[in-house]
């Protein structure tokens, strides 16, 4: 049996938010959440239990094995050493196995963590939650407006009884008018107006073990918080000082909490200088910034055309984020802005509806919700086309795939775990969402060798989309 005595070295690092004194944390959790479930397949488990392990992953056939090290810092260093012919699939699977690990301590970490972030100039707020309500609207008038779209459908299926067969050209027309006015809508759903004059978001990060934050969430309500973000404000930006942790402990002390220094991060992010450069590239004019206060990462671009174009970026986004990956995730949204995707949408969501009324409603009897299934199932499909168009437009502006890849892989790992299972990839294109699955996303923009290759971003788009939809379809 063959063995290659080479040993080749594959180093990469793995960017994070966490602080100092969570490091011990993460090594203890890797052990604990990877490595003990699959004992059977590691071997060699060697740890310092503070910011280093290393495990070995061999070939059941002795014919290959690769040693992971693994230390934690910011960022993180992996380093993975490989003797024999091991198969490049298993040095994905276990890149991919540490990220999304890695990935999931960070959210660990999240719930017992709080966060502040102010823009000089702009009134101090709290961190939105989750709420159920702002998060449909928020879908609403964003991913470019396509629920929007098919909202106002089912609606129509009350409001025809009351005028008759004036609807749907009633609601076409309702749905223009609310379209056409989509960025101030957007406008009135953030925190924060980002402009040249304000440019940046100051972003404080303090992390606390469970028990503790369970200790402060009880000691400090939302007013208290609010009047030690307003204080920390007063004292650092509003005099012109960058947001500091000596400042931030100086704060809390008088409210009777002892801040750790390894406990606290703080970042700044130029949101403005990050869109610009994307406008630029792009030949845009700058549209209006907003920032949503939530630490969900989303972001998202609309507007009736390019000149009254807006962003919307949550404060989460920028959290999780590097600066690089948050200029390729603007770059993704000023794509539909660019080819006025929200109208290409309306234009096919309306055309489906007026014919469905008008021409196709026979069939509507005979077929009934099968056709509605069908119909609004080809339309998100379609529009994944777009998404996937946006992807590609992102790569060739910005001259970076990868990043955008990296990206996606940190907002959407969760959904990266279950779409390793063949039958919830073909799930996901069949559903009712306009992004195609992210492991084909990911997967599709690492393949990217030179962005110049790409001629029509919008018909390789179709292609690439029907090609993935038919692998999944073989592979369930």
């Amino acid at each position: 049996m063959f063995i290659d005595e080479n040993e080749n070295i594959i180093s990469f690092v793995i960017d994070t938010e966490l602080t100092p004194d969570a490091y011990s944390d993460l090594i203890r959790f890797l052990y604990r959440h990877y490595l003990l479930p699959q004992m059977n397949r590691f071997v060699n488990i060697i740890s310092d239990n503070t910011s280093f392990i290393s495990f070995v992953l061999p070939d059941p056939m002795a014919t290959w094995w690769a040693r992971v090290e693994f230390k934690a810092g910011n960022p993180i260093e992996v380093k993975i050493t490989t003797r024999g012919p091991v198969p490049p699939e298993t040095i994905n699977r276990l890149k991919e196995d540490l990220f999304i690990t890695v990935q999931l301590f960070e959210e660990h970490v999240r719930r017992s963590s709080f966060y502040f972030a102010w823009v000089e100039g702009e009134p101090v707020v709290l961190e939105r939650g989750p709420q159920k309500r702002r998060n449909i609207i928020y879908r609403m008038f964003s991913e470019s407006m396509l629920l929007f779209f098919v909202i106002f459908i089912a609606i129509s299926l009350f409001l025809f009884m009351i005028f008759g067969p004036y609807t749907p050209i009633l609601l076409v027309m309702l749905q223009l008018v609310i379209f056409l006015f989509s960025d101030k809508i957007i406008m009135r759903m953030g925190s924060w107006q980002i402009t040249r004059e304000k440019p940046a978001v100051h972003i404080f990060h303090y992390h606390l073990q469970h028990d503790e934050y369970r200790e402060f969430r009880r000691r400090f309500n939302r007013e208290t918080l609010m009047k030690i973000k307003a204080e920390i404000y007063e004292r650092t930006l509003a005099v012109g000082r960058r947001v500091d942790c000596e400042t931030a402990n100086e704060v809390f002390s008088q409210y009777g909490f002892t801040c750790r220094p390894e406990s606290m991060s703080t970042k700044v992010v130029n949101v403005y200088d990050i869109v610009r450069k994307v406008a630029e590239k792009f030949g845009l004019p700058i549209p209006k910034i907003v920032i949503a206060n939530t630490i969900i990462p989303n972001a998202a671009a609309s507007g009736p055309y390019p000149s009254r174009g807006i962003v919307l970026i949550t404060s989460g986004l920028l959290v999780q984020l590097e600066d690089d990956e948050i200029l390729s995730v603007i770059g993704h949204e000023f794509s539909h802005l660019k080819g006025r995707d929200p109208l290409m949408l309306f234009a096919l969501t309306a055309a489906e509806y007026l014919l469905r009324v008008y021409v196709f409603w026979p069939f509507l009897f005979i077929f009934g919700y099968f056709y509605l299934f069908v119909a609004l199932s080809a339309v998100y499909f379609i529009a994944k086309f777009f998404e996937a168009k946006a992807d590609l437009e992102a790569a060739i502006k910005l001259g970076n795939p990868k990043t955008l890849a990296e990206a996606l892989r940190k907002i959407g790992f969760r959904r990266l775990q279950f779409e390793r299972m063949p039958t919830y990839r073909l799930q996901e294109w069949f559903g009712w969402d306009p992004h195609p699955p992210l492991y084909f996303r990911i997967a599709r923009l690492e393949r990217i060798k030179d962005v110049t290759s790409i001629k029509h971003p919008f018909i390789q788009s179709i292609k690439d989309n029907i090609a993935g939809f038919l692998e999944a379809f073989q592979l369930r």
